[in-house]
């Protein structure tokens, strides 16, 4: 068994938000997501795998397939369909989330 602490060790970058890999195996990846207030993830897909979203801290606003952005804070579960384009902008704090894609190409 592996653990992860969630909530702890936080890397915050000044220009870009910061993707940290948690664990990564042919079967899946798990990445801690750390924006500061104002930074943005960019619309893009996973085509080939879905991607469930858990909300660590803070609040962001994200948007789906149907483009109109939402707020979630801590404790949501957003769940994108493969293909489905989304994007997530950091509001007045912080935000930490955590997404867990199926595959990873190149991974062994």
């Amino acid at each position: 068994m592996q653990t992860f602490q969630l909530e702890q060790n936080y890397v915050f970058y000044d220009r870009d938000p910061f993707a940290q890999p948690l664990y990564v195996d042919k079967m899946g990846r798990i990445l801690r997501f750390m924006l500061k207030p104002g930074q943005s993830v960019v619309e893009h897909t996973a085509p080939h795998s879905p991607v469930y979203i858990v909300v660590v801290s803070g609040t962001g606003r994200f948007s789906g397939g149907d483009g109109e952005a939402q707020s979630y804070g801590p404790g949501s579960l957003l769940v994108f369909a493969p293909g489905e384009p989304h994007a997530i902008h950091a509001q007045e704090e912080e935000l930490v989330f955590v997404a867990f894609l199926h595959g990873a190409p190149g991974a062994q």
